[in-house]
C-alpha cells in the first residue's frame, strides 16, 4: 500500500509549525526580556505567516483566520505603527499559545480549541490592533470582503492578456517589479496568484502579464514557467516588504525590482494579441492565441516595438540604490545547508552497523597482535589506516544523531508561564546553552526530567511575591535552565533564587512519614537528598501543580536510566541548584582498558585526569582502615576497584598496583588502584542493566576485540561512594 503523497506533504507541514512556532516563541520571550529588536519582530511575523500560508493551502480556515489576525498585529509592530510594549506582549505571548492549540487540533494530536478563548484573543489582538475606531472603520470601509483564506480579492484576473492602464504616479519613482516563475517554483507547490495578491496589498497595484513565452499546444511542457508579470506599485511602498512577498520563492524565479524614474521614458511592454477576451475564451484558445502572436512575422514597413526585458532591466533604466542590487538570473546565491528527513530506523541501523564494524576492527587488530606481526608491515600499515577510517566514520555516524538540546529547552517557556500563573508567582525563565548538543535519545527522554524539576523549582523553590519584596529580592523570581559539556558528558543545570531547601523541614517530614529513623544522623546532602525518595512531598496540599509525591523519584529513575545522575547543592535563603550529569551518546566512549584482579575493565578516557605508580611513602590510612594517596599537595581516597566491586580476593599492596587519578563530575578526585593498564580503546557500550540487571559502580559493558565482555566502570559511583565514607577524616587531614 503506498503512502498518500498529500498526507505526506501534510506531514512535513506539521513537523515545520513545530519549528516554526517554536521560533516564534522565542522570538516573543526576546522581546518580553527586552533583547529583541527589528529582526526579532520580523522573525515572529515571518514564522505566523509561513503557518497561516501552509494552512490555507491545506484549507484549515479555523487555523487561516486566527493566524491572520495574529500576522495583521505583527504586521502593525513591524511598521512602527504601533508600540510593542508589555502589554502588547503579553497579549501575543498568550496569541501564541492560542495559534499552537489550533495547530494541534488541525494535526488532531491534541484536544479541540477552546472557541471562547480563540474568541477573545481574536478581539485583544484586533483591538490592539486598530484600536477604539476599529469598528467604525470596519464599517466604513468601502473593501470587498476576505475569501476564507483571509486574502482580500485582487482587482485583476492573472490569465487575462490584456495590458491594464497606466498607474496614476506623482512625479514618478514608482516601484517596478518583473517576476518569471521557475519550474522549480510550480515543483514546491507555490502559486504566482498567491505572490500577485500579496502584492497587491501593500498598495494599488497594475498587473501586465507577458504571454509571449508561450508555446504550441504541441511543444507545451506544463511543469515549465511561460509566463511572466510585471507589476507596478506606488513609490511609498517599502522595498523590504516586496522582497518579503517573494522570500519563500527565492532562487525559484527570476526576479528584477526596478524602481522609475521621473524623467525615464516608460517602458513598453508586450502584451498579448487578445485585448478583450470574450466570456467564453478558454484556455486552448487562449495559448493558441499567444502562440500565433509568437509565431507571427514582423512587418518590415511597420516594426514592432522590442519587447522589454523580463529578467532584468538595462544597466541605464536599473538605476537601483548600491545597498540593494537587483537579484538578476545569473547572480550567484548564497546557498543555505541542504537538509534531508530521514527514518530514524535507518539511523539506528546504521549505528548498529558501525558498533559492529567497531568491535570487528578491535577483533581484528587482537589477532594480529597475538601472531606478533609487527606493525612495520604491510598488513599493520593497512590495520592503523583502517583504525583510523573506522574512528572517523563512527564520529560522522553519530554526528548524525546529534542534536541541540534547543528542541527540549524551547518548550519550557510556556510551561513556566502555566505554572506560574496556577502558583500565582512571577518567574523568569533564564535559558543558556540551547546549542549544547547530544546524541538524539538522550535529548528526547530529557524532557520529562526537566519538566518535573522546573515544576518543582517553581512551585517549592521560590517564595511568593510578597515574601520575596520583604527578604530584600526581587518581586520576580529566577529559574535558570542551562545546558553544558564537561569532561565528556553533558550537564544540565536547573537553579533557583528563592529560599533555598528547608532542612529541617525535610527530614521532619521524612520522619513522619516513616521514610527514615527518628534517631538518624544525617547529614546535610543526605537531607537534601531525601526528597528523592517516593513519596515524599513538602507540599501541605494536593494542587495541580504538586503534593502527589511523585515527580522528583521519577526524575531520579529517568537520569539514572540513561546512565546519569543528579546532585543538589542549596543555601538558605539564596535557592538551589540541580544538576543533571548525563552521557554524552549511549552508544560509545572512548576508554582506558586495565586489568584488577584477573579481571578486564574500562573506565571512561574523559574522566582520567593523570596516571602514576604509587609509593608506600604517599599512602595513608585515615580511622585506621581508609586509604588515601598523596597526590599534588593534596590527599585523595585510594579505592581498590577489585574489591570495592567484589571479584578480588583482598586487598592488594598499593604500592604493586598502578593508580587512575579521576574526577567525577562534582570535582572531586579518587585514585582508582588497578593492576596494569592495557591500552586505550573506542568501545560500544552495551547496556548491562538491559541484558542482566544495574550494578553499583558499574555503568555498562562492552565486548573486547578477543570476545570478552568487559565492565564500564562508573566513576561518579565509585568517588561518590568512597568520599562519603571518608568525607571528615579527609578534611581533617587534609587541613
Amino acid at each position: 500500500m503506498t503512502e498518500d503523497p498529500f498526507e505526506a506533504i501534510k506531514a512535513t507541514f506539521f513537523q515545520e509549525c513545530e519549528e516554526l512556532l517554536a521560533d516564534l516563541e522565542a522570538g516573543l520571550l526576546a522581546l518580553e526580556n527586552g533583547e529583541g529588536d527589528d529582526e526579532t519582530i520580523n522573525a515572529v511575523f515571518r514564522a505566523v505567516h509561513s503557518v497561516k500560508g501552509g494552512a490555507g493551502a491545506f484549507g484549515m480556515e479555523a487555523l487561516v483566520r486566527f493566524a491572520h489576525v495574529f500576522e495583521t498585529l505583527m504586521d502593525e509592530l513591524r511598521a512602527g505603527r504601533k508600540p510593542c510594549d508589555d502589554a502588547t506582549i503579553k497579549t501575543l505571548l498568550r496569541a501564541s499559545d492560542v495559534l499552537n492549540d489550533h495547530v494541534a487540533a488541525a494535526r488532531g494530536a491534541g484536544a479541540p480549541v477552546d472557541e471562547a478563548r480563540s474568541a477573545g484573543l481574536v478581539a485583544e489582538l484586533e483591538a490592539l490592533t486598530h484600536g477604539d475606531a476599529a469598528p467604525a472603520a470596519s464599517a466604513a470601509a468601502p473593501e470587498a470582503d476576505e475569501d476564507e483564506f483571509g486574502f482580500k480579492p485582487v482587482q485583476f484576473d492573472p490569465m487575462d492578456l490584456a495590458p491594464a492602464a497606466a498607474p496614476a504616479t506623482s512625479g514618478g519613482g514608482d516601484w517596478r517589479i518583473v517576476f518569471q516563475p521557475n519550474a522549480a517554483l510550480y515543483a514546491k507547490a507555490n502559486d504566482a496568484g498567491l505572490l500577485l495578491r500579496e502584492l497587491s496589498r501593500l498598495g494599488e497595484a497594475t498587473v501586465e502579464i507577458d504571454a509571449s513565452g508561450v508555446p504550441m499546444l504541441d511543444v507545451l511542457e506544463p511543469e515549465e514557467g511561460c509566463l511572466s508579470w510585471t507589476i507596478r506599485l506606488p513609490g511609498a511602498v517599502d522595498e523590504a516588504a516586496i522582497r518579503e512577498v517573494f522570500e519563500f520563492v527565492d532562487g525559484d524565479c527570476d526576479l528584477a525590482i526596478l524602481r522609475d524614474e521621473a524623467e525615464a521614458p516608460p517602458v513598453e511592454f508586450v502584451a498579448a494579441p487578445v485585448a478583450a477576451p470574450a466570456p467564453d475564451l478558454d484556455i486552448t484558445a487562449l495559448l493558441a492565441a499567444a502562440q500565433a502572436q509568437v509565431q507571427a512575422p514582423a512587418e518590415p514597413a511597420a516594426p514592432a516595438p522590442e519587447p522589454a526585458p523580463v529578467i532584468a532591466a538595462p544597466a541605464a533604466e536599473a538605476k537601483a540604490p548600491p545597498a540593494a542590487p537587483e537579484t538578476a538570473a545569473n547572480a550567484p546565491v548564497a546557498q543555505a545547508p541542504v537538509t534531508i528527513r530521514v527514518d530514524l530506523d535507518r539511523v539506528d541501523r546504521l549505528i548498529n552497523l558501525v558498533g559492529e564494524l567497531v568491535i570487528q576492527q578491535a577483533v581484528l587488530a587482537q589477532r594480529v597482535s597475538e601472531t606478533a606481526m609487527i606493525r612495520a608491515t604491510g598488513v599493520g600499515q593497512g590495520l592503523e589506516d583502517l583504525e583510523l577510517l573506522t574512528r572517523e566514520i563512527q564520529d560522522s555516524v553519530m554526528a548524525i544523531r546529534a542534536q541541540p538540546v534547543k528542541s527540549v529547552f524551547q518548550r519550557m517557556p510556556r510551561l513556566v508561564r502555566e505554572v506560574a500563573q496556577m502558583t500565582g508567582k512571577q518567574v523568569r525563565l533564564v535559558t543558556e546553552g540551547e546549542a549544547t548538543e547530544v546524541d538524539k535519545t538522550v535529548v528526547e527522554r530529557l524532557a520529562e526530567p526537566i519538566t518535573h524539576m522546573l515544576r518543582n523549582a517553581i512551585d517549592h523553590g521560590l517564595e511568593k511575591p510578597d515574601k520575596r519584596v520583604a527578604a530584600g529580592k526581587s518581586a520576580e523570581g529566577q529559574v535558570r535552565l542551562a545546558a553544558l559539556h564537561r569532561s565528556g558528558r553533558i550537564v544540565i543545570e536547573i537553579s533557583d533564587d528563592g529560599a533555598g531547601i528547608n532542612r529541617e523541614r525535610v527530614l521532619g517530614i521524612a520522619v513522619e512519614k516513616g521514610l527514615v529513623e527518628p534517631d538518624t544522623q544525617l547529614s546535610d546532602e543526605q537531607i537534601d537528598n531525601l526528597i528523592f525518595m517516593p513519596g515524599f512531598s513538602t507540599a501541605e496540599t494536593i494542587s495541580d501543580v504538586s503534593g502527589r509525591g511523585v515527580g522528583m523519584d521519577v526524575v531520579k529513575r529517568s537520569i539514572q536510566s540513561l546512565g546519569g545522575r543528579i546532585s543538589i547543592t542549596s543555601k538558605p535563603g539564596e535557592g538551589s541548584t540541580f544538576t543533571m550529569s548525563l552521557p554524552l551518546t549511549l552508544a560509545v566512549l572512548d576508554g582506558m582498558v586495565v586489568s584488577s584482579a584477573e579481571q578486564t575493565l574500562v573506565a571512561p578516557l574523559a574522566a582520567i585526569v593523570e596516571s602514576l605508580t604509587p609509593r608506600a611513602e604517599d599512602i595513608h590510612l585515615v580511622g585506621g582502615h581508609t586509604p588515601v594517596i598523596r597526590f599534588r599537595d593534596e590527599f585523595v581516597p585510594l579505592v581498590d576497584v577489585a574489591a570495592t566491586l567484589g571479584f578480588g580476593i583482598g586487598p592488594e599492596p598499593a604500592s604493586t598496583g598502578v593508580a587512575l587519578i579521576v574526577e567525577a563530575e562534582g570535582g572531586a578526585k579518587a585514585a582508582l588502584l588497578v593492576d596494569a593498564i592495557q591500552g586505550q580503546r573506542q568501545v560500544v557500550i552495551k547496556s548491562l542493566e538491559t541484558n542482566y540487571q544495574a550494578i553499583d559502580g558499574v555503568a555498562a559493558a562492552t565486548i573486547l576485540g578477543d570476545g570478552r565482555v568487559a565492565l564500564i566502570l562508573d566513576i561518579d559511583a565509585l568517588v561518590s561512594n568512597t568520599r562519603r565514607s571518608v568525607r571528615k577524616p579527609d578534611l581533617k587531614l587534609a587541613s
